[in-house]
């Protein structure tokens, strides 16, 4: 079944948009499962039942993979793996919002690095700018390993943002992520796993982070990578921007972080500087994937 007859008419920015909300909403609910097993902890947990999930919906072929294939698919599992660590160690620290305006600064920078002019790089330094509002180091509270972390999973994002694109022109639907993710427990496993034996893994725990493994990595970056495949590079990338804000607005409605007008100062400062780093950043015309496998893993 192709991408376009599965998805039906449903617009490309809808499941982007549908997709960022689903991963802060996954990101906030995590808060609980990390009081309990950690963030390591709580990552590895969600990317194993991620893999489960994915496993019995796309029922990939594994003898149908290319050689060539297999660098990108190892290389965005190990990334998306990492990505979700550090960003649920960056949660434990400093508020949502934060973090993910933080995070931003990665797939900012390798925008900027990317781009043919150097003009490019203004955008990264604005979006500095609003990071240093919504940290607001000048009240001498700034947590210094949260924000390494988010940085941490912001380089890993710039990296899982070039990833996806090129294995999502290659797999439809969920097959890519059903062997991705399996090897992102696998990547995370020496840091998830003792976090998961030593913490407080009660009935519950679990039951939780595989309601959130279903928000997140199924159906967020499932929409995610169908979206990409639709999308160009400068519409992605602008989508993308807005994301701080929905870590603002997630983080305010299920963690009760309110933010100061600085901070949201702070943030429409990313957001702008997100948007703008996407101007003639076109990914060109789109054209039907070279090598598109269906659902079911066949050729």
């Amino acid at each position: 079944m192709s991408t376009r007859r599965a998805t039906g008419g449903i617009p490309p920015w809808s499941m982007a948009v549908t997709a960022m909300l689903a991963v802060q909403l996954s990101n906030a609910l995590s808060v609980s499962v990390i009081e309990q097993i950690g963030a390591a902890g709580t990552a590895w947990l969600r990317m194993c039942f991620g893999a489960l999930f994915l496993w019995l919906i796309a029922r990939p072929a594994l003898r149908s993979l290319r050689r060539s294939e297999l660098p990108a698919l190892i290389g965005l599992g190990i990334v998306t793996g990492f990505m979700t660590t550090f960003f649920l160690a960056a949660v434990e620290r400093i508020p949502l919002g934060t973090a993910v305006a933080i995070e931003f600064l990665g797939p900012l920078t390798v925008a900027g690095l990317m781009s043919k002019q150097r003009k490019a790089l203004i955008w990264p330094a604005l979006a500095l700018i609003g990071v240093v509002l919504l940290t607001e180091p000048w009240h001498g509270r700034i947590d210094l390993p949260g924000v390494g972390f988010a940085l941490a999973a912001g380089i890993c994002w710039g990296l899982y943002n070039l990833l996806t694109q090129h294995v999502g022109d290659r797999f439809s639907g969920t097959s890519g992520l059903s062997l991705t993710i399996p090897i992102a427990a696998l990547a995370t496993l020496p840091l998830g796993l003792p976090q998961v034996l030593d913490g407080a893994a009660t009935w519950w725990v679990f039951a939780a982070a595989a309601g959130i493994a279903l928000i997140t990595p199924v159906i967020a970056f499932g929409l995610e990578m169908l979206a990409l495949r639709r999308m160009t590079h400068t519409a992605f990338g602008t989508l993308l921007s807005i994301e701080p804000a929905f870590g603002i607005i997630i983080g305010l409605l299920v963690l009760a972080q309110t933010p100061t007008l600085m901070q949201l100062l702070g943030v429409c400062l990313v957001i702008t500087a997100g948007a703008a780093a996407q101007r003639g950043s076109a990914r060109g015309e789109e054209t039907t994937p070279v090598h598109v496998k269906s659902d079911q893993g066949k050729p």
